[in-house]
């Protein structure tokens, strides 16, 4: 099944990623391997959630927060890749929760965000994962998520690597060419 159908099928839309407030980029692609920079919840024009778990938010408070960064991942997933399709598998997940320092929930809550994976991409969603506490996180966001995707090259990518280049072929014609030219001149 399509992700984009599947998505459907959940009642989800997925909205603009939000920009990124610093020096550094939404997505950073080496191999076949995508590193998305860590995203909290909020929407693009909403206020953004502000408070620490075990003080001002519940577990399922939290729960929600991680699903909604989920959410805001995979919108960044979507604009990167141009199709959902292309994740292979998710890979990595670190999940940071804003907490008091006596807070222990942090895997129930970043369960919010991996739950959301497992129900898009199916085992493909399955993700080694690290959930930890911290004293703060910026702007004072209850949760912040980063993760590793493995992807598939563009289906016009994985058909250009499977034929031959035009330029391959052309090459020794130019080679051959550029001798006849320059015997051309010694005769000369």
């Amino acid at each position: 099944m399509k992700v984009e159908q599947r998505l459907k099928e959940l009642g989800i839309e997925l909205t603009k990623p939000t920009t990124p407030v610093g020096s550094y980029v939404n997505a950073v692609r080496t191999g076949n391997l995508l590193y998305v920079a860590g995203k909290g919840p909020g929407l693009p024009g909403k206020p953004l959630p502000v408070g620490k778990l075990g003080r001002d938010f519940s577990i399922d408070q939290g729960y929600g927060f991680a699903r909604d960064t989920g959410l805001s991942i995979l919108a960044t997933l979507k604009e990167e890749l141009g199709d959902l399709d292309r994740v292979k598998r998710i890979v990595k997940v670190l999940g940071m929760v804003n907490a008091t320092s006596e807070y222990g929930s942090q895997p129930e809550v970043i369960n919010g965000c991996s739950d959301l994976f497992v129900e898009v991409f199916g085992e493909s969603g399955r993700h080694a994962r690290s959930a930890v506490g911290m004293g703060s996180l910026p702007r004072g966001i209850p949760v912040e998520i980063e993760v590793i995707v493995e992807v598939e090259d563009a289906p016009a990518a994985r058909a250009a690597a499977a034929k031959p280049s035009a330029k391959r072929k052309a090459a020794p014609k130019a080679k051959k060419a550029a001798k006849k030219k320059a015997a051309k001149k010694k005769k000369l």
